[in-house]
C-alpha cells in the first residue's frame, strides 16, 4: 500500500472525534499529505484561561491518535506513526503511514466495538467494586501504551487525594478568567461541541468527596449521594513534554475503552492536573516517577450519553480539487 486515500482519511476521523476533549472544544484537524494521515491541534479550539500550556489539547489530540491509529488496524491498514514530525510545525500531533497489512487482533477488534459507546458518566456510580481482573487490565492497558495507572486505593489513600483535588478546585474556582470561559462552552441548546447542560451531571454537594465541575447539571435526587469510596486511578507518564502528553493521552484514550469494554463507566478529574502545586503533591502522594496527566473515576453506574460532535467535514483539510 502506498499511501492512504481521502475516504480512509474520512473514515477513520469519524471515529478519531469520538474522543474525549476538555469542555468537548474537539481541537483537532485532520489532512492528507503525500499519503500520510496527519493529525494537528486546531489553534482555534485552545482554550487560554483553562489550559494556557495546550496541555489538554495535546492530550485530547493523542486521545484521538488513539482512535485514528485503532480505525486503521481494525479496518486492517495499521499504520506506522510518528510523534511531532515537523519541528517547525509543533501543532502537527503526528503523522501515519501505511503500515504491512494485517488482519486486526482480537484486543483491537474489542476495543475498536468500545469507541461509539465510551462517554463521560458524571453522575454517581453504583457502590459495586471493581473487580480485581478489570483493574488490572486497565493497568495493562496504560502500560501497552508507555504509561502508568496507579490506583487510590483505601480510605485514607482517598481521603488524601480528595484533599489535593477540593483544593486544586478551589484555586481554579477562584480565576474570573476560568470560570468565564467555561461558562461559555456550556450548551443549553442544542450544539455540536461544549458540554450539554444535562450531560454536566448533578450540582455538586458540600458533602461530596470530590470535585465537581460546574457545567449547570441538574439538582441530585435525594439520597443520590456521590460513591463514598471511589475508584480513583491516576494515568502518568515518564515526562511532562509535549510528546509525553500525547502519548499520555493515548494511553488515556485506551483505558477509557478498555473501561468501555468491561462494562464500566469513567468521568474525567482534571483540575489536579491543571494546578502545578496541587499535580506535584499528587505526584509525591503516590511516590512515583513522572507525572501524573490525568486523574479518573472509575465504577459502575447508568449508562452515559453521547455528547455531540461536530460534523467530520468541518475538521477535514481536503486538498483542493483543480480543473
Amino acid at each position: 500500500m502506498t499511501g492512504y486515500t481521502v475516504e480512509q482519511l474520512r473514515a477513520t476521523a469519524v471515529d478519531a472525534v469520538r474522543a474525549p476533549s476538555l469542555h468537548n472544544t474537539q481541537p483537532w484537524r485532520f489532512r492528507l499529505r503525500d499519503g500520510g494521515i496527519e493529525l494537528s491541534v486546531d489553534p482555534l479550539r485552545r482554550l487560554p484561561a483553562t489550559d494556557p500550556s495546550g496541555w489538554g489539547a495535546r492530550i485530547a489530540c493523542g486521545a484521538a491518535l488513539f482512535n485514528l491509529r485503532l480505525a486503521l488496524a481494525a479496518a486492517g491498514t495499521p499504520a506506522t506513526v510518528r510523534l511531532r514530525p515537523y519541528p517547525g510545525d509543533p501543532d502537527v500531533v503526528a503523522r501515519l503511514v501505511p503500515d504491512v497489512p494485517r488482519r486486526p487482533t482480537p484486543t483491537e477488534q474489542s476495543l475498536y466495538a468500545a469507541v461509539g459507546r465510551r462517554f463521560s458518566n458524571r453522575a454517581p456510580f453504583w457502590p459495586d467494586p471493581v473487580p480485581a481482573d478489570a483493574r488490572w487490565r486497565l493497568g495493562e492497558a496504560a502500560r501497552a501504551e508507555q504509561c502508568w495507572l496507579e490506583l487510590v486505593i483505601g480510605t485514607s489513600a482517598v481521603n488524601a487525594f480528595a484533599e489535593i483535588a477540593r483544593s486544586a478546585h478551589r484555586v481554579l474556582e477562584r480565576d474570573p478568567g476560568y470560570v468565564t470561559e467555561r461558562g461559555a462552552w456550556i450548551r443549553s441548546e442544542p450544539s455540536p461541541d461544549g458540554v450539554p447542560a444535562a450531560a454536566g451531571g448533578p450540582q455538586s454537594e458540600p458533602q461530596d468527596l470530590l470535585p465537581q465541575r460546574g457545567f449547570g447539571g441538574r439538582n441530585r435526587a435525594p439520597g443520590r449521594d456521590f460513591e463514598p469510596e471511589p475508584l480513583v486511578a491516576v494515568l502518568g507518564s515518564a515526562g511532562n513534554t509535549a510528546t509525553d502528553q500525547i502519548i499520555a493521552g493515548q494511553a488515556l484514550q485506551r483505558v477509557l475503552l478498555t473501561a468501555t469494554d468491561a462494562g464500566l463507566a469513567a468521568s474525567m478529574i482534571s483540575q489536579p492536573i491543571e494546578v502545578s502545586g496541587a499535580r506535584e503533591a499528587l505526584r509525591l502522594s503516590l511516590g512515583r516517577f513522572g507525572t501524573p496527566q490525568m486523574v479518573m473515576r472509575i465504577g459502575y453506574g447508568q449508562p452515559g450519553s453521547a455528547t455531540p460532535r461536530r460534523p467530520v467535514e468541518e475538521v477535514l483539510d481536503l486538498p483542493v480539487a483543480h480543473g
